[in-house]
């Protein structure tokens, strides 16, 4: 698994999948990248180059653990650029990494030539999503046999009496089945540190990456599941309106990784885009 040199010195990790031009890809979490996958085939158009985030999958900790901190990252993203060698890139995140991205895109705006944001955390621009919002895309659910007790654990969340997100798990997929079951099993952070720093003070400045984002030039594809709890189409559409040059699309049926619910549907959707 080849790595690289992160300004600090810490050794970053990188994997590298399919063939074609390449493709810089964000996870969320932080959890081990792995879950990304081959993003339901999309490394059959484009060469994915799949960062593990400092602390998280083949990457080494960090001496300071304050460089968990978003904002921190993105000087792990520049670096991984310019180990590269490319004078720009085309940029993919998903959930959480989206915030990494969009600090990214507002700091080195000339080095993105395209973005793309799957499911993604806002909380880098200052946009939060409600409890109401959530709701109200719960109870689309209410035919799922597993509805009962996932709508009554995240009504107690809601209400500040209860905090089982494990229970609340099947509003994040299209389809809770035994591969949802086995992938979100997969994608669960194990490093408590890197996620609980993450989004520590001042990781995040939204008035200005929102003011920066708004002159950013490149073309911005936000993706959003029609069923997707953590990234509702409500919100990742109010994301989308930060950009001058932004195509929504909100995936039919689909949750919070939409590359598993409908592969098929997704990789021709970023393709498109990225083949802009």
């Amino acid at each position: 698994m080849p790595t690289f040199s992160a300004p600090d010195g810490t050794r970053l990790a990188y994997r590298v999948t399919g063939d074609g031009e390449p493709l810089v890809c964000l996870p969320g979490g932080p959890s081990d990248s792995r879950y990304l996958g081959d993003l339901g085939g999309l490394s059959a158009h484009r060469r994915l180059i799949t960062l593990d985030l400092r602390g998280t999958g083949r990457s080494a900790v960090p001496e300071d653990p304050a460089s968990y901190r978003c904002d921190r990252l993105v000087g792990d993203v520049e670096a991984l650029r310019v180990h590269l060698g490319l004078s720009r890139i085309d940029l993919l995140a998903h959930s959480g990494g989206a915030n990494l991205a969009a600090q990214y895109a507002a700091r080195h705006p000339d080095k993105v030539a395209r973005l793309a944001l799957i499911g993604p955390g806002a909380r880098a621009v200052g946009i939060a999503v409600t409890g109401e919002t959530r709701r109200e895309l719960a109870l689309l659910r209410s035919d799922e046999p597993w509805f009962p007790a996932a709508f009554a654990a995240l009504e107690a969340i809601a209400q500040g009496a209860g905090s089982d997100w494990e229970a609340v798990a099947p509003f994040f997929c299209g389809r809770w089945d035994a591969a949802a079951r086995q992938h979100h099993a997969a994608g669960r952070p194990v490093n408590d540190e890197a996620v609980a720093l993450f989004a520590a003070e001042g990781a995040f400045d939204p008035r200005t990456t929102r003011a920066a984002l708004a002159a950013f030039e490149a073309p911005v594809l936000l993706v959003a599941g029609e069923f997707d709890l953590n990234s509702p189409p409500r919100t990742v559409t109010e994301f989308a309106e930060l950009f001058p040059d932004a195509t929504l699309a909100v995936q039919p049926g689909a949750g919070h990784y939409p590359w598993l619910d409908d592969a098929d549907r997704f990789v021709a959707t970023t393709t498109a885009f990225l083949n802009r």
